[in-house]
């Protein structure tokens, strides 16, 4: 499936993982930051629709970044609980954030704690 307008907020999409060591890549696109009530759901859609893609191909891990966080400014510390509570409910899968900063990690195990989300290493 081509997309000529681009990918939906909110949807993903998978492609082959090209020389990358994995199967898969799962392309997302998340909210650019506004505070507008629509920017929660939208970023639990990116990440739902992603393991939704993920189940699809018969993954059993994925791999997520801080969807929105960088240059669309979703701030780290309301987005971590939204990724954290979809990576909960999706049971079947070993789901893992890749974090670009300490000042990241700690705002998702602040979150996980206050949701009462186990976090590993």
């Amino acid at each position: 499936d081509l997309l000529p307008d681009g990918l939906p907020t909110g949807q993903a999409v998978a492609t082959t993982a090209g020389n990358l060591p994995a199967r898969w890549v799962i392309h997302t696109v998340g909210p650019v930051y506004s505070g507008s009530a629509t920017d929660p759901e939208l970023l639990a859609s990116a990440h739902r629709a992603s393991i939704a893609r993920a189940r699809e191909l018969g993954a059993r891990s994925i791999a997520f970044p801080a969807i929105s966080t960088g240059v669309y400014g979703y701030p780290v510390e309301l987005a971590a609980p939204i990724a954290l509570a979809e990576a909960q409910a999706a049971e079947d899968l070993e789901i893992t954030f890749v974090l670009f900063s300490a000042a990241a990690l700690a705002d998702f195990r602040a979150a996980a704690l206050a949701i009462g989300v186990e976090v590993g290493s």
